[in-house]
């Protein structure tokens, strides 16, 4: 059985879909035979995601926003008629940097964003989620090996760690709930975290000398682990958080 199998038809939301790990998650389901909801606060980046694939929805959508979520969701039971699998992917970073230099209004921004969205996706979605169902998050290996400058978003992505443990325990047998663990990749996250052009120079030669592998992470990468942890393949893990991180967290 190859990943892809087992998916036609489910019944997808994928947060923070207009560009990234995030696009190409919602087109490797598209290419499944999976139905999905195409959300992001990027209206137009939303829309040009899913005209590229069949029968795909697009939301606007702040994930930060209980009433947004709640319509969000109510956007995928009134499109496909239900939900079997939910995509947490929205996130963001800051600037790299001192701690002692971060505005506390940034700081609370990555946690509504990188941490509140995730509980409001769980706590607005699973009371239509099905026996079978899937939730698989985005955290990041930075929630398990910390890197200096971007405190923050190491600790949110830790925070998302536990809320996906915390919720595969709650929700088990009925519904699955994994997340994916990306060490660095050259998408507009970069900009972020770097600024204009993103990964480059001493920084990307730093980063990828730390990775066995030799490279920095593709968004094809990242949508194969959560395709696999979404479909019946991966039907006995639950509370899984997988590295895909060419082998960063073993150096």
């Amino acid at each position: 059985m190859s990943v892809l199998e087992g998916l036609e038809g489910k019944r997808v939301i994928v947060t923070g879909a207009a560009g990234g790990f995030g696009a190409a998650i919602a087109r490797k389901f598209g290419a499944a035979g999976a139905r999905v909801l195409v959300a992001d606060l990027d209206d137009v980046g939303a829309r040009d995601v899913a005209g590229s694939i069949e029968g795909a929805v697009p939301a606007q959508v702040d994930v930060t926003s209980p009433p947004q979520i709640q319509a969000m969701v109510s956007t995928a039971m009134d499109a496909f008629g239900g939900l079997d699998i939910l995509i947490n992917n929205a996130g963001t970073t800051h600037r790299s940097g001192p701690t002692v230099d971060l505005d506390v209004k940034t700081f609370d921004a990555q946690v509504a964003l990188n941490v509140r969205s995730v509980f409001l996706g769980a706590k607005y979605a699973v009371p239509h989620m099905e026996e079978g169902s899937v939730i698989v998050n985005t955290a990041s290996i930075a929630g398990k090996r910390p890197r200096p400058g971007v405190v923050t978003y190491n600790a949110t992505k830790g925070a998302v760690l536990t809320l996906t443990r915390g919720l595969a325990s709650e929700l088990a047998p009925r519904i699955r709930v994994n997340a994916v663990c990306p060490v660095a990749a050259q998408t507009n996250f970069m900009t972020n975290a770097f600024g204009d052009g993103g990964l480059t120079g001493d920084m990307f030669d730093k980063i990828v000398g730390g990775i066995p592998m030799g490279r920095i992470a593709e968004p094809e990468d990242v949508a194969s682990a959560v395709l696999f942890l979404s479909s019946p393949r991966s039907g006995f893990l639950t509370g899984v958080c997988l590295d895909v991180d060419g082998g960063r967290s073993i150096q």
